[in-house]
């Protein structure tokens, strides 16, 4: 059998994005059949990059992306960085013809994003790809979930619920990261996890939003300077610094088709620690998915008999599901690292098809302006702000 091509990947950034962006790298091309193999090449960091390489099964390390977006050898870059470098090395990556995919939220201005959605539209024009990292679109059970509302199982579409609820702030003495702090972050729940509910809930549904009535808050708003790192937090010292993000987004969307839909991204739900929830509700019927019961989707059929009406539990592990024939037998669960070998299959599958994948750069502006205006609803006294492009 011949060799397949290889697609040398560098990754920018080495934090806990980069643990699941590795683990999707190198788990894809030995559960799915890809046409081309792709090579964990180099990844690249200012501090720990070397450790992380060895940690997770990257054959080098580098300390400066520009060096490394130059090179000949590497075809794809993988941006994990925060989001204020996120436009810089996209745009670098595109105009030096590297295949590019970049960590959500797309950028931390609309700006940015029309910066990079602009270079993308590009360079896909000499066969670049480039695709977003929203990685919930690609559980099976989100991705059942889209198929179903496509094919008409709840009717016309009523209302749509969607929170995204985590208490990993709740602490006063959780140290001051750089997801705190809007210069390197752009904003806070808002951008971090707001972010994903309102792009699933347009994956889901297909409708996009058009306007939204926000509002946010910031409930601590000092916290110890970071010292060192360790997940999404680490350890403080004793001086501390502003918080210059919100801890907390709620707002109110209309989408395209005149349904409302009602959004919650917060850090600060006590006893939370990953809880996505999206319920959309229909003539026909209802679904609802939660993150932290990922392999189902509850699904209810309004027009069963009223006798045997009720939500049931689809446990979405059958070989005819999404995503789930290249795995383990029905009932043998997937986890939260799953989707990103999904991430990887799809990106390598875009390339080697030539066929510019989703969610693109386009679909991240389109996001980055739905968080924009919320953030101007909300210093606008929660007043009904348009989304822009739309």
């Amino acid at each position: 059998m011949p060799e397949k091509p290889r697609l040398n990947v560098a990754m920018i950034g080495h934090g806990f994005m980069g643990a699941a962006h590795s683990q999707g790298w190198r788990v894809a091309p030995r559960f799915f059949d890809l046409d081309a193999t792709p090579v964990m090449q180099v990844v690249v960091g200012r501090n720990g990059a070397q450790m992380s390489a060895e940690k997770w099964g990257w054959n080098e390390s580098a300390t400066d992306w520009r060096d490394v977006i130059a090179r000949d050898d590497i075809d794809i870059v993988d941006i994990v960085t925060p989001g204020d470098s996120h436009a810089e090395i996209a745009i670098a990556a595109l105009a030096a013809g590297k295949h590019v995919l970049c960590e959500k939220p797309l950028a931390n201005t609309v700006a940015e994003a029309e910066a990079m959605a602009d270079a993308a539209a590009r360079a896909a024009r000499n066969g670049v790809i480039s695709m977003l990292g929203h990685t919930y679109r690609r559980l099976p059970a989100t991705t059942f979930a889209r198929d179903l509302v496509a094919a008409g199982k709840l009717g016309d579409i009523y209302q749509v619920r969607a929170s995204y609820l985590q208490d990993w702030l709740t602490d006063p003495e959780t140290p001051l990261a750089w997801r705190l702090q809007k210069e390197f972050a752009g904003s806070g729940a808002l951008g971090d996890i707001g972010a994903h509910i309102i792009d699933l809930s347009q994956f889901i549904t297909g409708m996009r939003l058009t306007s939204v009535s926000g509002t946010m808050d910031t409930i601590i708003r000092e916290r110890p300077l970071l010292e060192s790192s360790s997940g999404l937090g680490g350890t403080g010292g004793v001086q501390k610094g502003q918080v210059t993000v919100d801890d907390v987004a709620l707002f109110t969307g209309r989408y395209d088709s005149g349904v409302l839909g009602i959004f919650e991204a917060t850090r600060f739900a006590t006893g939370r620690k990953n809880a996505m929830r999206v319920e959309v509700s229909g003539s026909k019927g209802a679904l609802a998915f939660d993150l932290e019961d990922l392999n189902s989707l509850e699904f209810h059929d309004a027009t069963a008999d009223a006798t045997v009406q009720g939500f049931t539990k689809i446990l979405v592990t059958e070989p005819q599901h999404p995503y789930i024939a290249n795995w383990w037998p029905a009932g043998h669960m997937l986890g939260y690292e799953h989707a990103f070998s999904h991430q990887a299959k799809d990106f390598v599958d875009a390339i080697t098809t030539a066929t510019q994948p989703s969610p693109s750069f386009a679909d991240g502006l389109q996001v980055q302006r739905v968080l924009a205006a919320v953030e101007a609803s909300a210093g606008n006294g929660s007043a009904w702000t348009a989304i822009r492009g739309v």
